[in-house]
Formats: structure tokens, C-alpha cells, sequence
């Protein structure tokens, strides 16, 4: 019997993918607990319509995360802290100043977003910022004495 998949399942396939099962199975567990619905020709209409929608709309975010990459490349950001007398900073540079001091500079990014090493004296250093599934950008993060 053909079905096909609403959600992931173990040992069988992907949500969106059409798969044949044994009848007892689909009939039995799958359909009822809402993996899974029966492939109809009109179904199968549906599911096509939808993959082509989603990959469309994949196509924009994946557009979108690769020109937030190339524009964090290009913006370097500034962080101001307190220093003291022997040039070590108190306390350190957080991915919440630096999502802040993108925000000042025009680029919207999630702290959550950025990996940032641990900063404990002035100087440049590199935060990871992902963008997207698998699109990364990077941005030069100077910090300086307040």
C-alpha cells in the first residue's frame, strides 16, 4: 500500500515522501497515530504542489541568509568596554554587545545567533553569526577601551 509520510518515522522515511508498507501497518498504526496519510492521485497533486512551494520559498531564505553574510562581512563592529590599568577588560565581551552593536550598525541578528570565543583583553576577534540551516557569516569585532 502506498502512503505517504506527515512526519519523520524510524526505519521507513521522511516526512513528504511517498513509501510502500504493508496494509496491516498503515491501516493499523501509521494512519491512526498521524504519520502518515493514504497516497490518492489527489494526494499525490497536493504533496507535488507543496514540495514546489517549499522549495521556492527555501530558494528566498537561502538568497536572504547568503546576502546577511556578504553585508556581516563587510560591517565591522566596535565594542567598547571598561578596562583596567593593566589593559585587561572586567568581566567580558558578550554575543549580547555584539548583537547590539550590529543592531547600531543596521543588521538584525539574534544574540542566540552568534558564537563569539571567550574576549578577555582589547583587540580584534572574529563571531560566527549562522544565518541559515548550513549558511554561516562572519564579522570582525574590535574591542576597545570605553
Amino acid at each position: 500500500m502506498e502512503i505517504i509520510l506527515k512526519k519523520d518515522v524510524a526505519n521507513l522515511g521522511y516526512a513528504d515522501e511517498i513509501v510502500n508498507v504493508k496494509t496491516g501497518y498503515a491501516v493499523n498504526y501509521l494512519i491512526p497515530q498521524g504519520f502518515a496519510i493514504m497516497a490518492t492521485p489527489s494526494a499525490k497533486k497536493v504533496l507535488a504542489e507543496n514540495l514546489r512551494q517549499k522549495a521556492h520559498k527555501e530558494a528566498k531564505l537561502v538568497a536572504d541568509a547568503e546576502a546577511l553574510a556578504a553585508k556581516l562581512a563587510e560591517t565591522p563592529v566596535q565594542v567598547a568596554v571598561k578596562v583596567s590599568e593593566s589593559g585587561k577588560i572586567y568581566g567580558s565581551v558578550t554575543t549580547a554587545q555584539v548583537a547590539e552593536a550590529l543592531v547600531a550598525a543596521g543588521v538584525e541578528v539574534e544574540k542566540k545567533d552568534i558564537t563569539l570565543e571567550a574576549v578577555k583583553e582589547l583587540g580584534e576577534y572574529e563571531a560566527t553569526v549562522k544565518c541559515y540551516k548550513g549558511i554561516k557569516g562572519t564579522v570582525k569585532v574590535t574591542v576597545v577601551a570605553e
